[in-house]
């Protein structure tokens, strides 16, 4: 990949995080709210549907080059655990599609109603797991190029 379009890369993936980290702000705000409140949940689904639609273009601009390819420059043994990392991603993005899917299945308001408990849990899980899924890999991108840094003998 040229300079140029690296820096538009990640141009591009500083504006949709910062978009993303709002969202799921917005979105634990709303699932305070959502009790009952028909309108919490139209703007809970409206949310879902713009991270369904933004995660999958980040994923491809992080798989530009591939997926955490300069962990593997510096640390090649480390595939499995990359490998991991893109399994975890993927799932996150499928079990986000399935909550979207299970929460437009149970509309109108009433069928709400009886699962909006158990919807709201399962999005807060969710939510804690992407963040944990985040960290995680700037974890594993920042023990990559300071693994070499130490006290020398």
């Amino acid at each position: 990949m040229t300079r140029k379009n690296s820096g538009i890369v990640n141009g591009a993936l500083e504006e949709i995080s910062a978009l993303e980290y709002i969202l799921l702000g917005d979105l634990l705000d709303l699932l305070e709210e959502s009790d009952g409140d028909a309108g919490a949940w139209k703007w809970i689904s409206q949310v879902l549907d713009t991270l369904l639609k933004m995660m999958p273009r980040e994923f491809e601009l992080q798989d530009e080059g591939g997926y955490l390819e300069e962990v593997l420059e510096e640390q090649p043994n480390w595939q499995g655990q990359v490998r991991n990392l893109y399994q975890e991603r993927c799932d996150l993005l499928k079990k986000l599609n399935e909550l979207q899917v299970r929460m437009q299945d149970s509309l109108p308001l009433h069928q709400m109603r009886q699962i909006a408990g158990e919807l709201r849990h399962e999005l807060r899980d969710w939510i804690t797991s992407y963040i944990a899924h985040q960290r995680h890999e700037r974890r594993i991108i920042q023990d990559a190029f300071n693994s070499d840094i130490g006290a020398a003998d």
